[in-house]
């Protein structure tokens, strides 16, 4: 899909600053990554402005409703073209075809199974089973049933999701370089090249290059290590 697997989290409400990370970086990265909080900033107009500098653009908004509001909300983006797209599996059966249904014919959708910020005691606390590897694994299978392209989960789970889905894009966040400082609010987490080897398609990678004294110096860093 890119040159690069590393896909940059430039999620910032300061579009000048998110402009000059993905300015310093694009030689080095395969795309960049937008969030919640770019989004509910800049809205489509920003989404626009991030995709001139000609990188593709994973947007996202991680949807999560009754089918019929998910679909509108994709048809909604759909101008934007976005290179890839997430739901939430738990959203459902339904709820997954329609928004894939809806999607532009060049967006892979994927859906989000577990968040890296949960792990087993989170998902006990809200009633699922405290098992985040069977959870992934659950919602790996309802996502290629509902014909999305693949999945969103640690690395932690990505070997299991390809086993059962050797033809899925798998797209695995909380990355963290072997000499990373601390995983913030991540609590499942891993180094580029290990998420590789387990079978990650794309990994993001946010605070370790944007919060770096050089982004373009942490982004060809990790990029070596690959």
């Amino acid at each position: 899909m890119t040159r690069s697997p590393i896909y940059v989290a430039i999620d910032t409400p300061d579009i000048a600053r998110a402009r000059e990370i993905a300015a310093r970086v694009r030689n080095h990265v395969g795309g960049i990554k937008l969030g919640l909080e770019f989004f509910s900033a800049h809205g489509q107009a920003g989404v626009r402005e991030m995709a001139a500098l000609d990188l593709p653009v994973f947007l996202d908004l991680k949807l999560h409703d009754i089918p019929n509001t998910v679909a509108k909300a994709v048809q909604a983006l759909a101008s934007l073209k976005p290179a890839i797209l997430t739901v939430h599996a738990a959203g459902g059966l339904a709820m997954m075809e329609d928004a894939k249904a809806a999607a532009p014919a060049g967006t892979k959708v994927v859906a989000v199974t577990v968040l890296t910020s949960l792990d087993g005691n989170d998902l006990d606390s809200i009633g699922v089973a405290p098992d985040t590897h069977a959870q992934v694994e659950r919602l790996t299978l309802l996502a290629r049933q509902a014909g999305l392209d693949g999945v969103v989960c640690s690395g932690n789970e990505v070997k299991a999701a390809r086993k059962l889905w050797p033809q899925g894009f798998f797209v695995v966040p909380g990355i963290r370089p072997a000499d990373g400082n601390g995983h913030a609010d991540q609590k499942r987490v891993m180094t580029p090249r290990q998420a590789l080897d387990q079978g990650a398609s794309i990994l993001v990678i946010g605070r370790p290059i944007t919060q770096a004294e050089d982004p373009d110096h942490a982004a060809r860093a990790i990029e070596a290590t690959l």
